[in-house]
């Protein structure tokens, strides 16, 4: 019926089962992963299971793949990209190579950046061979719990996917992976999320994500497209900030 739709496209379901928990008082989300709370936390131990900040669920000790740990503290003040990523799929390989060279280059040009690898691979060995290619951090692949938390924080539905945090631990963008993509001389870093966009193959993932407008122009014509740009991109913004006033998602 259209209400089940209104409802799927509302809350971006992909993929079935989902389950999704609602402040009723207000109607926002307060968690996307809910079969994987009710796995992690049968007992409702943690109910209501609200978004808790990133430092408190990333808290504990890292791992540099020489095997020294330091503690996650040591990632306050920075821009953090949580990236999570698994050696079994081809495209979270081809993105590691492109973020190695992205994250090189974002260091040497003297911002405070760190990457956090959250590991969705099928054993220690695969992971310690996928991470040994790996410049940054990662959550100890022991540490289960704690990687399913970040999966819960963050509502992982696939992978690759990388979100880049500012140095408060707030989310700038979940589309880190079409960003670094799409930026591969890294000049946009970090990445704030632009109001109009230019469709590519990489980024028309995004159309899957909620409602968009898509204005098609003659590609011959330089000015007609800059023009188009000129006139939604006061509308975007518009649009933009509204709900950024109420806290939601565009």
């Amino acid at each position: 019926s259209a209400l089940q739709l209104k409802l799927w496209n509302k809350y971006r379901v992909s993929n079935i089962p989902s389950l999704i928990f609602i402040d009723a008082s207000t109607g926002k989300v307060v968690c996307r992963n809910g079969l994987l709370v009710i796995r992690d936390d049968p007992e409702g131990l943690e109910f209501p299971w609200g978004p808790k900040p990133f430092s408190e669920v990333v808290a504990g000790p890292l791992l540099r793949n020489n095997g020294q740990t330091l503690d996650s503290s040591a990632l306050e003040g920075s821009h953090v990209g949580v990236y999570f990523s698994a050696h079994w799929c081809p495209p979270c390989r081809s993105l590691t190579r492109v973020l190695v060279e992205s994250y090189r280059k974002i260091k040497e040009a003297g911002q405070k950046f760190e990457i956090l690898f959250v590991s969705a691979d099928r054993s220690e060995d695969s992971f310690k061979q996928y991470f040994s290619e790996m410049p940054w951090v990662a959550v100890p692949y022991a540490d289960e719990a704690r990687r399913s938390r970040l999966n819960r924080l963050y509502g992982i539905q696939g992978i690759p996917t990388l979100i880049v945090l500012d140095s408060q631990g707030e989310v700038i963008t979940r589309q880190g992976r079409v960003e670094v993509l799409n930026d591969v001389e890294c000049r946009e870093f970090p990445w704030h999320p632009k109001p109009v966009l230019e469709l590519t193959d990489s980024n028309a993932v995004q159309l899957n994500e909620g409602p968009c407008l898509v204005l098609f122009v003659d590609s011959e014509d330089d000015g007609e497209s800059e023009a188009a740009k000129q006139l939604i991109q006061p509308i975007a913004e518009k649009i933009i900030a509204k709900y950024k006033a109420k806290e939601e998602e565009a």
